[in-house]
């Protein structure tokens, strides 16, 4: 069996391929005057990682400008995220991770 035949059978195998992930905001956000409702966040790079740990702040600040940079937002657009919808981009993060 091929590695592409194994690839189209194994559903966790397809979603570590995707190389962006849509995510529906439930509490929709208004940045620099355009509501935004869904963010779409693609897969980190090893220097994705690397300039969020260069950057100082706490780790959490660190993670909200790395999902930033990911989702290509400033990382003062996700700071106005409600919790939930924040929750949900932190779980894609760690699905491309995993």
């Amino acid at each position: 069996m091929l590695n592409s035949e194994i690839s189209l059978q194994n559903p966790a195998v397809q979603n570590r391929q995707a190389t962006a992930e849509t995510i529906r905001l439930d509490y929709p956000i208004t940045a620099d005057g355009m509501e935004i409702d869904h963010l779409v966040m693609r897969r980190p790079l090893v220097r994705d990682r690397l300039v969020a740990e260069k950057a100082s702040g706490s780790e959490t600040e660190k993670e909200i400008r790395l999902i930033a940079n990911l989702c290509e937002m400033a990382p003062q657009h996700i700071e106005l995220l409600d919790l939930a919808d924040y929750g949900k981009l932190q779980e894609c993060l760690a699905g491309f991770l995993s």
